[in-house]
């Protein structure tokens, strides 16, 4: 029913991406790839929290992925908590100390630091909530019938 893709076919910001999604399905954690925000503005991951937080983390493969990224800092209106999820031979130093961090490969992550929490307003909450569902069920759907993913874009 669905398609697994291995590790040698993906990028390395992709490689990361998966391993958060494992370390945060571990953890409880519902998350969705590439959640558009807004035009031009798409998250690596979003994730819900079973207490309805919302997070986002962005994957970053190297420095210089990171020093070419000048949208990041709009992302933090989007979200609870911002997480940073790099591989372990990224110069951590680069990334603000405000957010939170994770140390990910293809197969899982360990969290290295907790993002600090800042809620967002219940409006936008309750929005991104019902957008993140609608687009979960929808690529799930998708998968299981490749028409419907054609429909929906």
């Amino acid at each position: 029913m669905s398609q697994t893709v291995p590790l040698s076919d993906m990028q390395p910001g992709q490689i990361l991406a998966r391993g958060m999604a494992r370390a945060l399905a571990e953890m409880g954690h519902a998350s969705v790839l590439e959640m558009p925000l807004r035009p031009r503005l798409r998250a690596d991951l979003m994730v819900l929290t079973p207490k309805g937080e919302i997070w986002i983390v962005e994957c970053k493969s190297s420095r210089a992925d990171f020093t070419s990224d000048r949208k990041w800092q709009g992302y933090l209106e989007w979200c609870d908590r911002y997480y940073w999820a790099v591989d372990a031979a990224f110069p951590t130093d680069l990334l603000p100390e405000h957010s939170g961090l994770f140390i990910a490969d293809g197969y899982g992550a360990d969290m290295i630091r907790e993002a600090p929490q800042d809620r967002m307003p219940p409006a936008r909450r309750k929005a991104l909530t019902l957008d993140f569902a609608r687009r979960a069920a929808l690529r799930l759907q998708g998968l299981r019938d490749p028409g419907v993913a054609a429909l929906t874009g």
